[in-house]
């Protein structure tokens, strides 16, 4: 993708949320045409099919003649940090701006690896006084860069998962040694009967070592979290304080989490911002002119 002058930011943007909304179609409908995919985001084709080649390479979909298809994946699959960060951008985002409001100064904060709780680490530079434990390499990478004398990172040890996070014995003996006043969690997946899963048995374990050493649970998670089911619990639904989720969480999945969690809160979705009419942002421009229920 070409990076010229000040608008290259802007570019890199506009690409994350056009393959985010794709990705949703895909995943709504099992798979996708180009020619729907151009009239539904108002680019060229060859810009859709840029942003499938992306998505296929990540192995986010299955890249086929004329489109995409969603891909499957087992309950025992973990994908990488690089294949969930580009999925459901502004979900992610609104998550983790309101979970970044139930911290506190002086609190003792548990953050679990994942991708929603990475983009909740760039909202907590200004709280004074914090401590956070986490297993997360990208989490504790993000505090870091603050360098402030009232801000203690606890880096947990262990051994690496595909998310960047660190898991084991060595993680678990560390966060059971630690109390904390509440525990921020991403999860792979949300079920009605499985409750919290993901498809990694250490982190399972570690996870739920971070649970035992909170006084609350916090649980941040977009909508398409909910049905699916990883190979190792964590925890019931009804460990669950509170879990912030987005509007695009349907009404019987809505209802099963208010019967089971302590307090859900549903937060609106901002809208995408859309190409500039008419324009390829990917194009050379050298061959171009919540609500708590």
């Amino acid at each position: 993708m070409p990076r010229t002058g000040c608008g290259a930011p802007e570019v890199a943007v506009l690409a994350q949320v056009r393959q985010a909304r794709i990705l949703e179609q895909v995943r709504r409908a099992g798979g996708v045409r180009v020619a729907e995919l151009t009239a539904l985001l108002g680019v060229s084709d060859m810009t859709v099919r840029r942003d499938l080649d992306v998505l296929d390479r990540k192995g986010l979909v299955t890249k086929v003649h004329g489109g995409a298809t969603a891909v499957e994946t087992a309950s025992a699959v973990e994908p990488g940090f690089e294949v969930k960060r580009v999925r459901e951008l502004l979900e992610k985002e609104a998550i983790a701006a309101r979970a970044a409001t139930l911290v506190r100064p002086g609190m003792a904060i548990g953050i679990t690896a994942g991708t929603t709780t990475w983009t909740l680490a760039r909202h907590l530079a200004e709280i004074p006084d914090l401590t956070v434990v986490t297993n997360s390499l990208k989490v504790a990478d993000v505090l870091e860069q603050h360098s402030r004398s009232d801000l203690t990172v606890v880096l947990t040890g262990g051994l690496r998962t595909p998310s960047d996070g660190l898991v084991g014995p060595i993680a678990v003996q560390a966060i059971r040694s630690l109390r904390v006043d509440m525990v921020i969690m991403g999860v792979h997946g949300m079920d009605e009967h499985a409750g919290l899963t993901t498809p990694n048995l250490m982190e399972a374990e570690t996870n739920r070592a971070l649970v035992e050493s909170a006084r609350r649970l916090v649980v941040v998670a977009d909508h398409t979290k909910w049905g699916v089911v990883g190979l190792a619990q964590i925890a019931p639904l009804r460990a669950v304080s509170t879990l912030l989720t987005d509007e695009g969480l349907d009404e019987q999945a809505a209802a099963v989490l208010a019967d089971q969690v302590g307090e859900v809160v549903i937060i609106p979705t901002p809208e995408p911002r859309s190409d500039p009419a008419g324009a390829d942002p990917d194009a050379d421009p050298a061959t171009s002119g919540g609500r708590a229920s």
